[in-house]
Formats: structure tokens, sequence, C-alpha cells
């Protein structure tokens, strides 16, 4: 796996899974279980994939139930989570880091403690953060306010093309761990 070039920013945001940890999560599982909150709320969601699930959930009142089924299972996932190779480098960037995904926050902080990582990481943003999910531009800005930091001196490091659009509409500089996207 190659390694971005991060030495000309001020600030550094990783996504979490697939760049910083490797959560171990049976997302088939996950998604079968999310169908059954739709379901007893009266939505037929079998042939939906999750992101489609929480925008029906946001529709049908049963986001937090939701989303209490989906991070129980990454919280699951984070506690025996891989370490990945970026992750190595995290102490020694020398500059604010945060962290901004699409996991709920609970569970990026449950494999940031796991993996001794959660000291150099100044701010942890999850999909049930703020209102809206990557790749909207929001939870990425909402990271490095809180970090105090400049969008136009950060880059934003992840594994896929949602991440990489989210910093496009940011305003943010992107870089891609490993060699290219790995999902959507």
């Amino acid at each position: 796996m190659s390694l971005p070039d991060l030495t000309d920013f001020d600030a550094v945001v990783y996504d979490l899974d697939g760049t910083l940890v490797n959560l171990r999560v049976d997302w088939d599982d996950a998604a079968t279980d999310a169908a059954l909150v739709l379901r007893d709320a009266g939505v037929d969601a079998d042939s939906m994939d999750l992101w489609a699930m929480l925008d029906v959930a946001d529709e049908a009142g049963v986001r937090d139930e939701l989303e209490l089924e989906l991070s129980s299972h990454e919280r699951q996932g984070a506690w025996v989570s891989d370490l990945l190779p970026l992750a190595d480098y995290l102490p020694d960037d020398g500059v604010p880091s945060g962290v901004c995904s699409l996991n709920a926050e609970d569970a990026c902080r449950v494999a940031l403690d796991v993996h001794d990582l959660s000291h150099h990481v100044d701010a942890v943003v999850g999909r049930d953060t703020v209102a809206t999910r990557k790749p909207d531009p929001a939870p990425l800005l909402t990271t490095l306010d809180r970090m105090d930091a400049d969008p136009e001196s950060a880059v934003f490091v992840g594994d896929s093309a949602r991440d990489e659009v989210t910093a496009e509409r940011a305003g943010v500089a992107f870089r891609y761990v490993g060699d290219g996207p790995s999902g959507v």
C-alpha cells in the first residue's frame, strides 16, 4: 500500500475504516438487522443498501433506532479492528489531526482507543455527529472547525470516491491512502 505525502499541510483529517483501521463488521448482518428495524416501521427495505436505509429511516421516523442497530455492529467491529499502515504515521504527523467517518462516532472512538490513537486525534466526527453525512461537506468542515484548522491548508485522506467528493465539496485537498478508491 502506498502512503500519501502529507508534509505540505497544516492539518490532516483521516477517514477511519479502510484508512486508519479495518473495522471487522459483517455488513450483511448489519444490513439485515437494519432492514428489520425498517420492517417494524412498515417499510420494505430488503432491496436497499445501508445508505438508502438511513435515508428511509429519516422519512419513517426511526433513524435513532436504526443508528442504534448500526452503531452496535460498528462498535463490535471496532473492538476487533485491524490497524492499517497509515495509522503508524498519525502520532508523528506533527499537525492537528482529526477523523471524519461514515461510521458512528462512538465506534470511531472505540477503534481509536483500542489502537491507542485517541490522544493523537484532536476531533472525531462520525455519521451521527452532524445532521448530514459524507459526501456532504458538513462533516468534514465540522471536523476542521473543531480542530481550529483552515480548510485551505488541510488535507482529507481517505480510501473511497465518496471521500474524494467530500473533500472537493468542502474545498479541501484530498489524498488517497493506497492506489485509489476502494469503494463508494
